[in-house]
């Protein structure tokens, strides 16, 4: 079994492996996977851009990354030396008619590595850079043994998706394609299905008879910082929730898959997707914080979302009449990334002359990031010679229960890329019906609506969801 978790030897590529995402996370994962042993025996990483950079400087710039990321950065020079050495650096404009440098750099890091290596090409670009980078490794024959990352998001709407499907299908056989979305490389994100199934006391309770709405709630602190090429292209409803909280709501929303492989998975996601209704303009918020305009690369009149908030209705026999609320944003109060199953309110014959408008609802919340678990709120009975209810809680969370350090997500779904495992990567029909439900939404957006920095976002957000509210579990608390 462990053999078969130790990557074949591979030369990986990454194009744009000096942009923010290599940097950030890309490098620093590829360094943890080596500390840890979890590299094939023998492996090579090229680093492309168009940018002039020696191997050198991609070194230094790697270690300065790894340093920043949070892991501890360097602490044994020998070890970060096997390492530094399998980094170059191949300065090209890449693409069809211009593929010889690539090809040189991958034949020189294969005779490095031995045999017949495998290929991993990374593709850590601009969404409009992935149909040609795609037919220039058709045209240079980089696709033998190879297995192609695609980021996120996978086109910018239908028909872009379309477009782009058509090519990658023409150049790349479907098993060899792996769309990531790394929210689905979480530990808590996965651990959404050995709550639901290996619990019967959950999935006993998992449906319309007695929740009343979920919410999918993921606000950031951060605002676009040097992304702001990117951002204006993308905005809040492309870049987070046709991509992340979309993947997240199935997991949330799916039927037991007969088995845990990646094709069963897939099946059920897509039913979930298909069940979705297509968003209307009136169940979308879109907002943009103060200050945005002012970023460098940002337009003067830009109409980006750096906020959306949408309502989702997914018409099948489990969730029929139960809403479900996502959330993001930049520059907000907080940052999280929550989802919260909010259970429908009991009767209250028993309890009118302690709750005349009704008990509050219990709350079943996950953290998928930050101290990562779940939290189960409730009305218990607090301490006196009468009966009065007060709020308690349950928590879980994985520092407390297994002690180890979580693996991070793009660590763990490199490692699955290298080995071949696509169970936690994404299929193009499932991401082409998630751009058919948002398509209105695109086509006839509602107006952007200014919001303060540090704040929730506009107030319609606060009327979407009504009569219900916005829930973070620590507001029981207090």
């Amino acid at each position: 079994m462990i053999s078969e978790l130790v990557p074949p030897d591979t030369v990986v590529v990454i194009f744009g492996a000096n942009g923010d995402l290599a940097k950030r996370k890309l490098l620093p994962a590829i360094y943890h996977l080596h500390r840890e042993g979890w590299m094939p025996r023998s492996w090579r990483v090229i680093g492309v851009a168009r940018s002039e950079v020696a191997d050198a400087d991609f070194r230094r710039e790697a270690r300065a990354a790894i340093e920043d990321s949070g892991h501890g950065g360097v602490n044994d020079e020998d070890d970060w030396a096997s390492f530094a050495e399998r980094l170059s650096f191949t300065s090209t404009d890449f693409g069809p008619g211009n593929t010889g440098d690539l090809v040189e750099a991958v034949r020189r890091a294969e005779e490095a590595v031995g045999g017949r290596p495998r290929r991993l090409h990374y593709l850590s670009t601009p969404p409009t850079t992935f149909a040609p980078l795609t037919q220039g490794l058709g045209e240079a024959g980089l696709v033998e043994r190879a297995r192609v990352v695609y980021e996120k998001p996978f086109g910018l709407d239908l028909e872009g998706f379309h477009e782009l499907d058509e090519v990658v299908r023409s150049v790349v056989r479907e098993e060899d394609v792996y769309r990531i979305d790394h929210f689905l490389g979480k530990e808590s994100v996965q651990n959404i299905l050995a709550l639901r199934f290996a619990n019967r006391m959950f999935e006993a309770m998992w449906n319309r008879n007695h929740i009343d709405h979920v919410q999918i709630d993921v606000p950031e602190e951060l605002g676009i910082g040097t992304r702001a090429g990117f951002y204006e292209k993308t905005g809040a409803l492309r870049d987070m929730i046709v991509t992340h909280l979309f993947q997240v709501l199935a997991m949330v929303a799916m039927e037991p898959p007969y088995d845990l492989s990646a094709e069963a998975q897939f099946a059920e996601k897509v039913k979930v997707f298909e069940s979705m209704r297509e968003l209307r303009r009136e169940d979308v918020v879109l907002g943009q914080y103060d200050g945005y305009r002012d970023a460098e690369g940002v337009a003067a009149d830009s109409q980006t979302d750096t906020f959306a908030a949408i309502r989702v209705h997914i018409d099948n026999w489990r969730w029929d009449g139960v809403p479900f609320f996502l959330r993001t944003g930049k520059r907000m109060a907080q940052k999280r990334q929550t989802v919260t199953l909010a259970f429908r309110r009991p009767p209250t014959a028993m309890w009118r002359e302690i709750a005349a408008e009704g008990l509050p609802p219990s709350y079943l919340t996950m953290e998928l990031a930050g101290n990562q678990g779940a939290t189960l709120s409730f009305l218990a009975k607090e301490p006196g010679p009468t009966i009065w209810l007060g709020r308690a809680q349950m928590r879980f969370t994985y520092a407390e229960s297994f002690g180890s350090e979580l693996i991070e997500a793009y660590e763990r779904l490199l490692h699955d890329a290298l080995i071949g495992d696509r169970t936690l990567f994404t299929r193009a029909d499932g991401i082409g019906r998630t751009w058919e439900v948002v398509a209105q939404a695109l086509d006839n957006p509602p107006p952007v609506q200014p919001y303060t920095q540090g704040t929730w976002g506009p107030q319609a957000a606060d009327e979407l969801i009504a009569p219900r509210g916005w829930y973070l579990p620590e507001r029981d608390e207090d």
